[in-house]
C-alpha cells in the first residue's frame, strides 16, 4: 500500500516560481522515504515528467488562468492526492472553501520538517478513508475517527492533529472522547493515549514503532 511506513512517497510539485519549485524539491528529498519525482509550472509540465505520484502539492494559483478545480480532479484521476501550496495557513473556519479532492494545505514557508509531516498526513488520511481495518469496523470507528486515532496515537498532540486536519481542537478532542467511549463499549478500553496506541496497532491503524 502506497504511503505505509517504509516505503517512499512519490511527490510532485507544481508552482509557478521556479526558486520555490527547487527549494521545495530540496527539503523534500533531504527527507528519509520522499523522493520529488517531478516539478513544473503547471499541472501539464507536471504530467510530462511522470503521471506516477502519490502526492502533489500545487500551488493554488498554478493554472495561469484556469480553475485550479480543473488541475485538482486531473491529478486525482491519476491516483494522486493534492495539498494546496498557500501564503498563509487556511483557518480552520474556511475548510470548505478548499476545492473538493484536496486533502489540505501547506504553507511555501514550511520547513522541510512541517512539509514531511504534511504530507504523510494527508497520505494517512487517504489510506484511513478508503480502507478501514475490520477489527476498527467492530468498534464502529468512522473514517474520520480512525485518522484522528492516527495520529493522535502516534505521538501528535490535539492542537497538531487539529490543524492538520482543518478542524478546532475541541473537534479533535470530542473525537478522542468517542473512540474512547466506542473502545471501551467493545471490551477494550482505552483510557489513556497509550491505551489508544495500542488499540491503534491492533487494528492496524498505526504501524508498530511509528
Amino acid at each position: 500500500m502506497r504511503g505505509t511506513r517504509g516505503t517512499v512517497l512519490r511527490v510532485g510539485i507544481v508552482d509557478t516560481h521556479r526558486t520555490i519549485l527547487v527549494g521545495m524539491a530540496a527539503m523534500i528529498n533531504a527527507r528519509e522515504g520522499f523522493h520529488v519525482v517531478a516539478a513544473g509550472r503547471t499541472v501539464a509540465e507536471l504530467m510530462m515528467v511522470s503521471r506516477r505520484m502519490d502526492i502533489v502539492l500545487l500551488d493554488a494559483k498554478s493554472s495561469l488562468g484556469a480553475p485550479v478545480e480543473a488541475d485538482v480532479s486531473s491529478l486525482i484521476a491519476i491516483g494522486a492526492r493534492v495539498l494546496l501550496l498557500v501564503d498563509e495557513t487556511i483557518p480552520g473556519g474556511r475548510v470548505r472553501a478548499l476545492p473538493a479532492g484536496v486533502s489540505g494545505a501547506v504553507r511555501r514557508s514550511d520547513d522541510g520538517s512541517h512539509l514531511a509531516t504534511r504530507i504523510r498526513a494527508a497520505v494517512h488520511r487517504a489510506s484511513a478513508s478508503a480502507s478501514v481495518p475490520d477489527s476498527a469496523r467492530d468498534v464502529e470507528l468512522s473514517a474520520r475517527e480512525a485518522e484522528v486515532l492516527g495520529l493522535y496515537a502516534s505521538g501528535e498532540t490535539a492542537e497538531t492533529v487539529a490543524g492538520l486536519l482543518f478542524i478546532t481542537r475541541e473537534t479533535v478532542l470530542d473525537h478522542i472522547r468517542r473512540i474512547r467511549t466506542k473502545y471501551a463499549a467493545a471490551g477494550r478500553p482505552a483510557v489513556t493515549k497509550v491505551d489508544l496506541f495500542r488499540r491503534a496497532i491492533e487494528d492496524g491503524i498505526v504501524h508498530a514503532g511509528a
